[in-house]
């Protein structure tokens, strides 16, 4: 394996560094979670999106899926963090990584009744912000709606 063809083709470098506070408030409340945008696909030029999943200590995360054309990696920062590796349901506590490739069952849960986080990381950067935002109006979609909303932002329901 090699690296991949340079995108900067400048001689010098340039000052193009940005930074998100630890402090920064999260970008969307759903109540039982919170997602704080770290890094977009859009800010990343579409190389990788980057979120910070904080959940509180109701049960909540999404059953078994899959996606066609993204990879989702997960990194847990605080509690237990349930995850689904498309055989069994693993434990994962802090400092444990879990990467599914495109195409990998997988699916993750706080169950343990204590607050949790974790970071979630999408390659490449898909707008993954517009599922996340669309997540509250599920419930109020046509079936055929949803499973529209659903195809569109690559979740496909095991």
């Amino acid at each position: 394996m090699s690296y991949p063809p340079p995108t900067y083709l400048g001689d010098t470098g340039e000052s193009s560094a940005w930074v998100r506070r630890a402090d920064a408030p999260p970008e969307l409340d759903l109540g039982l979670a919170r997602a704080s945008y770290l890094a977009t696909g859009a800010q990343t030029g579409g190389q990788f999106g980057l979120y910070r999943w904080d959940m509180g200590p109701e049960r909540t995360g999404p059953p078994a899926h899959f996606h066609r054309s993204i990879s989702e990696s997960f990194y847990v920062l605080l509690g237990t963090v349930r995850v689904y590796d498309g055989t069994s349901w693993l434990e994962c506590t802090p400092g444990d990584f879990v990467h599914v490739p495109p195409g990998g069952v997988h699916g993750f849960e706080n169950a343990s009744g204590e607050p949790a986080s974790m970071l979630l990381h999408f390659s490449p950067g898909a707008p993954r912000e517009g599922y996340f935002e669309g997540l509250p109006s599920v419930g109020r979609m046509a079936p055929d709606e949803a499973t529209a909303f659903f195809l569109e932002h690559d979740n496909h329901w095991v």
